[in-house]
């Protein structure tokens, strides 16, 4: 195996999954970036630079999530480098539900598979998701990560599948200064859902698929959900307020991912932001993943 010379960098976008009613279903990408460089060496080691988001709390080791996932997508290659040197500049708020993790596992599964040559005919886009998925765990995300634009992702068995679609609306972002960890968000959810409320939520996901698509007036209908953001609300209580005032204006909101962002699909919103927290406007990223 023949490994590139010089650096490679890889841009990977964020993204919001769920997007309400489509659970663990519906992603998608968002223009807002991390960019990640990579360098074989010729001597072993590891060095790693991290500016940006995560940057004082993110381990500079192989444990990191980037080299986590260039290892696994080296390992199935068949060959590891000597040694390796990583840059990380990062946009893309940590535990906030816009999918930082995913951006780190496609980015390093892309930024490996960049680093050898003739790669890609040995793993293509269907098995790089497939082990983004893997390594992820649910395949919404990465899906949106990896793809752009919005995504229907499942798992088939053990095989991940992904639908790519085009979307060009808009959305502000409102990202509250702490974070919620995925595991503590999912861990507040039942082991059931009422029939109903599984009933509604699998008919406005059908529909919300249409509103991103060609129906955007049916928007603040297809948003609406049943079985994952009210269970999450005590985890973020200001974040769920926020979602219920928006839309008793009429606005389409809802949690992006596990929270506690809230992602509304407008503009010109702006002023709502609570105290605190930050406001990002912005658009379909429609490339995903992809080297510079």
């Amino acid at each position: 195996m023949t490994f590139v010379k010089g650096p490679v960098t890889v841009r990977t976008p964020a993204s919001s999954a769920n997007l309400g009613p489509g659970f663990d279903a519906l992603g998608l990408a968002l223009t807002l970036y991390d960019e990640i460089t990579a360098e074989v060496l010729d001597e072993p080691g590891l060095e790693i630079e991290v500016s940006g988001e995560g940057a004082r709390d993110v381990p500079r080791t192989s444990d990191h999530l980037v080299v986590t996932a260039m290892t696994a997508t080296f390992d199935l290659l068949g060959e590891r480098p000597p040694g390796l040197r990583l840059e990380c500049a990062n946009a893309i708020p940590h535990g906030r539900g816009l999918g930082s993790s995913a951006a780190a596992i496609v980015g390093g599964i892309v930024l490996a598979r960049a680093l050898v040559e003739g790669s890609d005919a040995r793993l293509d886009d269907r098995a790089a998701f497939q082990l983004a998925v893997d390594l992820e765990g649910h395949p919404d995300n990465v899906a949106a990560a990896m793809f752009g634009g919005l995504t229907i992702a499942w798992i088939d068995g053990a095989a991940a599948e992904v639908q790519r679609l085009d979307t060009s609306v808009q959305v502000t972002a409102f990202v509250p200064s702490e974070a919620v960890s995925t595991e503590k968000a999912r861990g507040l959810l039942p082991e059931t859902v009422p029939h109903r409320d599984a009933a509604v939520n699998a008919g406005r996901a059908a529909l919300l698929v249409a509103a991103l698509t060609v129906a955007p007036e049916r928007l603040i209908w297809a948003t609406e959900d049943r079985i994952h953001q009210t269970y999450r609300a005590d985890a973020m209580p200001e974040s769920y307020k926020l979602l219920r005032q928006l839309r008793v204006e009429g606005i389409p909101t809802i949690i992006s991912g596990a929270g506690p962002t809230v992602l509304s699909f407008a503009r010109g919103v702006a002023d709502r932001v609570p105290q605190g927290w930050s406001v990002l406007e912005l658009d379909v990223d429609t490339e995903g993943a992809r080297t510079l």
